[in-house]
């Protein structure tokens, strides 16, 4: 039964790990900034709800990647959920031409990758919203203002946001969005650490992610 409760665990932490993709991916207002996709670089964010809670999330451009002649990067995410534990999921994350979005998703759960379907109806509203670019008319530029993170001191311009409300401080030094802080209605996040040099953590090997067969397999001792 070993086997059957290890996938059982596997499946559990899958699916209870999409909302964090939900909450940390590049549609939601936290990830709209400056487009700066630099391969190796990313960011580390300490993010804190108006709860008291925290959690730190890192961002990393591991890649690139024709898609249909444009220009993609592999944008990846590493967290710690509090109820699916460790993880890191990535896209495959084009921003030109007619259709951008993200094209594939990539996600590692307790040591097991799979990729995962971006055709349901949830999934392609994300694809279809990579994140808004607030140089390109995103938000309000505010003006220019010095931010002080525990990453260091930055000149940033700043912006607001209305759908949600939001203020957004971004610099061009910072891959891939250029985020520096942020505070919302919900939460905030602030740069903790510049990366370089960054890999990916998924070491496959991918597989299509099948609830159904999971289930089946971990019906068998």
């Amino acid at each position: 039964m070993r086997m059957g409760r290890r996938i059982g665990l596997t499946l559990a932490a899958v699916t209870l790990a999409i909302p964090a993709w939900a909450q940390f991916g590049p549609r939601t207002p936290q990830m709209n900034g400056i487009w700066h996709p630099v391969v190796g670089a990313g960011a580390v964010y300490e993010m804190s709800a108006h709860d008291g809670s925290k959690n730190e999330m890192e961002i990393a451009v591991v890649g690139t990647e024709k898609v249909d002649g444009q220009d993609g990067y592999w944008i990846e995410m590493t967290f710690q959920d509090p109820r699916g534990g460790s993880g890191a999921m990535k896209t495959l994350t084009v921003m030109g031409g007619p259709n951008p979005g993200a094209k594939r998703m990539i996600m590692q759960m307790n040591g097991q990758a799979f990729e995962m379907p971006i055709n349901s109806s949830r999934m392609s509203g994300q694809a279809r919203s990579a994140g808004k670019d607030l140089s390109k008319g995103g938000g309000e530029r505010v003006g220019t203002e010095t931010i002080t993170t525990p990453a260091g001191t930055f000149e940033c311009e700043h912006y607001r946001t209305a759908d949600p409300p939001s203020d957004v401080w971004v610099s061009a030094k910072i891959s891939p969005w250029g985020l520096v802080k942020t505070q919302g209605k919900d939460s905030n996040m602030v740069l903790t650490r510049v990366i370089t040099g960054a890999k990916t953590k998924i070491t496959g090997p991918v597989q299509p992610f099948d609830p159904m067969k999971m289930m089946q397999q971990g019906q068998h001792p």
